[in-house]
């Protein structure tokens, strides 16, 4: 990735301009020596909760942590199944298996990657307890359908937020829609950390307090542990971190939308090449920006971006069903096997200049005329 003159991602331009705020937050906890859940912890906890309109917020060290406690605090276990998307990275499903249930598989909407809602009646069964759509690539997950259709036949519904922060639907935070919603702040992300970390929102007290205790190893108190939990507890570094990033989220968001508005101006009349949906009901928040290269030329284009230095990537290029560890566990689903053959995510983050996005344009031109 060194080698690219023009990376998928480059994260150095924010660190460089805010420098100073990062190492003071950084110095800070430093000197007050306290490392594990401090006041940096608690306060990032309430600041984000106040910017999502949610009750509680709950800090753990990574999106799939995120999951997996949400699933169990909202008791998905053993001999349960969790209707998702083959459409993801494999920590949607992984969270599912984690904890003792079955994940059943549903194809998706080719528009906007996601879970397509009207195929999701005909997967549940008797011991279906939920749901887990993904806002993939940023851009909201139908959520409508797929709240009346859970309450419908009383399942719960966590959303896989990891992409999406700040992302909304409707006017509603994604991630704040469902029982829970499930955040990452891994340093690529809308909003991320220098290393890893997650977090859980939720409405619901009772859910709140489970998850809190499960992320200590199953205590409210210390050394009386109630049941088998995890150690997964948000980073104070990394917290400290993030409380210096949330204020500017609206605003790096915002950029990205630009940004991808650019990439359509600039696309259009590039034959073969269909840019990202979109869906007026909701603000995409472009964690990738994601276009579908026809006529089985995908792995080319990557490849002849790839030789003039400019980087892409395929996010995702085996549908999670295919994996060996779920391989026959679904039936064909057409929409996401097909479209892992055509995605590809071109350089995007919140200050990219416009003159590069142009070269990456004029690559993709050059190969697709």
């Amino acid at each position: 990735m060194s080698e690219l003159k023009i990376p998928v991602l480059d994260l150095k331009p924010e660190i460089n301009e805010h420098l100073d705020e990062y190492m003071k937050a950084i110095e800070e906890v430093l000197k007050s020596a306290q490392f594990i859940m401090g006041p940096n912890v608690k306060a990032f906890e309430e600041e984000v909760a106040g910017y999502l309109g949610v009750k509680h917020a709950i800090g753990v060290n990574s999106g799939t942590d995120a999951l997996v406690i949400a699933l169990k605090a909202l008791g998905i276990g053993e001999g349960d199944e969790v209707i998702t998307t083959p459409f993801t990275f494999f920590a949607t499903a992984e969270s599912v298996t984690a904890v003792g249930a079955t994940p059943v598989f549903v194809d998706i909407d080719q528009r906007t990657f996601n879970i397509d809602p009207d195929l999701i009646k005909q997967a549940v069964t008797k011991r279906t307890k939920a749901i887990l759509p993904v806002h993939l690539y940023g851009q909201a997950a139908d959520m409508d359908p797929i709240m009346e259709l859970a309450a419908k036949y009383g399942l719960k519904v966590i959303e896989d937020t990891a992409q999406a922060f700040g992302g909304e639907y409707k006017g509603r935070k994604l991630g704040t829609i469902g029982h829970a919603g499930c955040y990452s702040f891994f340093p690529s992300k809308t909003l991320g950390a220098f290393g890893d970390g997650g977090l859980i929102a939720t409405n619901d007290d009772e859910v709140a307090e489970k998850a809190r205790m499960l992320r200590v190893h199953g205590s409210k108190k210390k050394y009386y542990n109630e049941t088998v939990g995890y150690n997964s507890r948000l980073d104070e570094i990394q917290a400290a971190i993030l409380r210096v990033k949330l204020p500017r989220i609206d605003q790096a968001n915002e950029a990205r939308r630009m940004a991808a508005q650019r990439y359509n101006e600039l696309l259009h009349d590039v034959s073969g090449i269909i840019t990202p949906y979109q869906d007026e009901r909701a603000k995409h928040v472009y964690h990738q920006y994601t276009i579908r290269v026809l006529n089985g030329k995908r792995d080319e284009l990557k490849q002849y971006l790839a030789d003039r230095g400019i980087g892409t990537m395929v996010y995702y290029p085996v549908p999670v069903h295919k994996l060996p560890i779920y391989k026959d566990t679904a039936p064909l689903l057409s929409v996401a096997e097909r479209l892992s053959g055509e995605v590809l995510s071109l350089p995007i983050w919140p200050n990219i200049g416009e003159e590069v996005q142009r070269e990456v344009v004029e690559g993709i031109g050059e190969l697709m005329k």
